[in-house]
């Protein structure tokens, strides 16, 4: 597990350490470069004291979550009707447009629709991954597509096995993936692309007072229109090649009630699909 200590200011609303976990959608390092410079802002705007907390893949994050390792999570793992009994609560979320999955192939890939994918290799992030394996497997099974799935571990390890030509087709967050593709030049088409969601949720667990969640909303949320922060936003920014708008924007339990439809619909469902395999 990858834990990065960050400096924190003295005068403190929460006396301990605040641990604060974030979906892997990209490597530990690069999502500690990106994520300790606004957690560093938000402890010192807020009083309270934010510490980055990661597992090896997006499930392990997850599972740190549901045993309470966490006090803060930025995902969109905690909408299933079992989850949400654990009593996360959404207080902000990422801003900007909605985010997608897709399922893309290289851009001269012979592959041109859903149907040719019949018995390839399709890589997906993890099986925690919202619009990168539960919506787009959801639609390769109402298709009738059987194709053969395995795990990468996040959202640019799918990616990057897409572009070494691992395989045919990689299922991903549409909004990542061209991210990625601009960092890395890489050509790639999209044949599939679902309905859209509210990118990921800042979440706090139930036992975060709130007061506390309330000095780390504000913070998050007025970190684009603070001259300090956006800066700090805009160099996280360059390290993704992520595009404004930048920051974060108040949100509740109510805006991903579609997430929560999608889940009671499809949830058997996707659980019946083949299991992938690590490679």
């Amino acid at each position: 597990m990858v834990a990065v200590q960050l400096l924190f200011a003295p005068a403190a609303i929460a006396s301990e350490v605040l641990r604060f976990g974030v979906v892997n959608q990209r490597s530990p390092q690069l999502t500690a470069e990106y994520w300790n410079p606004i957690l560093d802002y938000v402890s010192r705007r807020s009083g309270a004291r934010l510490e980055l907390r990661l597992g090896r893949a997006a499930p392990e994050t997850t599972e740190m979550a549901e045993r309470g390792v966490l006090d803060f999570y930025l995902t969109n793992h905690l909408f299933t009707a079992e989850r949400a009994r654990l009593g996360w609560r959404v207080f902000g979320r990422i801003a900007g447009e909605p985010i997608r999955g897709e399922i893309v192939v290289a851009d001269d890939s012979p592959i041109r629709q859903i149907s040719d994918l019949q018995g390839r290799d399709v890589v997906f992030p993890s099986p925690e991954a919202f619009v990168g394996y539960w919506v787009p497997t959801d639609a390769l099974l109402a298709a009738g597509v059987q194709v053969k799935p395995r795990f990468a571990g996040n959202q640019e390890g799918a990616m990057a096995q897409l572009q070494a030509g691992r395989a045919d087709a990689a299922a991903v967050n549409a909004k990542v993936m061209a991210e990625y593709a601009r960092r890395e030049s890489m050509r790639y088409r999209a044949i599939w692309r679902s309905g859209p969601f509210y990118d990921l949720a800042l979440m706090a667990h139930p036992r975060v007072p709130a007061e506390i969640v309330e000095a780390v909303r504000s913070a998050f949320t007025g970190m684009a229109g603070d001259p300090e922060g956006l800066r700090i936003l805009e160099a996280s920014a360059a390290l993704i090649r992520q595009k404004p708008p930048l920051g974060f924007v108040a949100a509740d339990d109510g805006d991903y009630d579609d997430y929560r439809r999608f889940h009671r619909v499809a949830q058997a469902r996707v659980d019946r699909a083949p299991k992938a395999t690590v490679p």
